[in-house]
């Protein structure tokens, strides 16, 4: 691209650049949201050469791509804008909309109704059903022990599934979905997770709610939330139960929010 990488504020030099950000990464990485187009890019041709020989892929690469890394190693084209450079020195970058502006909006919703709110991380990552499994733990344990007062925990992200079976769901979804197994007969604990997108994998659910009731709902109709979580089909499991949250496409996207309240 000829904006990616620092190039957009390259091309605009002596302009004055502000960008408005909406951050979908983790950590915030400006160099990364949106391939970083008015941000110095620390990555090189010597980087991605490095890369394609780390993982074997030298002769597996479209060869006009090697040519194109090979050049720009050799020094025939142009490195993208690096820190420092003066493309930068009228550009200023703000991020207006990320995960963690997310969940500090949604920890003063919740002071409004009563709760008392920690945000944990805005940085959660993994495979969807083994965080859903570390965060119900963390739930139980509040939920024992009640001396430090809190009754929500907010946490956001993006995990990941790694698909085995041919169901229909998402990591949102798949992650409520281990969630509820692991509070099963549970009183006073529910959980949201749900895309800031309005979109949970190839669905038209933004993501699920579950409490300690969810799995004996679906046991009393004959549903094994084990086969369904095998399956990777936790949308078609919520969807039998009335679980999915539906609230069509947002129009902007600062990944996942996971939203705990403990009565």
């Amino acid at each position: 691209s000829r904006v990616k990488g620092g190039r957009l504020a390259e091309i605009a030099y002596p302009a004055e650049i502000i960008s408005l950000i909406l951050s979908d990464v983790i950590g915030d990485r400006l160099d990364v949201i949106a391939s970083g187009p008015t941000s110095p890019d620390n990555s090189t041709y010597n980087h991605a050469i490095a890369t394609i020989e780390k993982y074997g892929l030298t002769g597996k690469s479209p060869k006009n791509i090697v040519d194109i890394l090979q050049k720009g190693t050799a020094g025939l084209i142009n490195e993208t804008p690096k820190e420092g450079d003066n493309f930068f020195k009228k550009v200023e970058n703000i991020i207006i909309g990320s995960n963690q502006k997310a969940l500090e909006a949604a920890k003063i919703k919740a002071a409004s109704l009563g709760l008392q709110t920690e945000i944990m991380s805005s940085e959660i990552t993994g495979e969807a059903r083994e965080i859903g499994k570390r965060l119900a733990n963390i739930a139980l344990k509040h939920s024992l022990n009640r001396l430090s007062g809190l009754n929500s925990l907010i946490s956001g992200g993006e995990t990941t599934v790694t698909v085995k079976g041919n169901g229909l769901g998402g990591r949102n979804m798949e992650l409520a979905l281990s969630f509820a197994i692991e509070i099963e007969g549970i009183e006073g604990i529910t959980l949201l997770s749900v895309g800031t997108d309005g979109t949970d994998g190839p669905t038209d659910a933004a993501g699920a709610i579950v409490d300690g009731d969810t799995i004996k709902k679906t046991r009393a109709i004959g549903l094994d939330p084990l086969e369904y979580l095998a399956n990777n089909d936790s949308y078609n499991f919520f969807k039998k139960i009335d679980g999915l949250l539906i609230t069509g496409p947002t129009g902007t996207n600062v990944m996942d929010i996971q939203i705990m309240v403990i009565e």
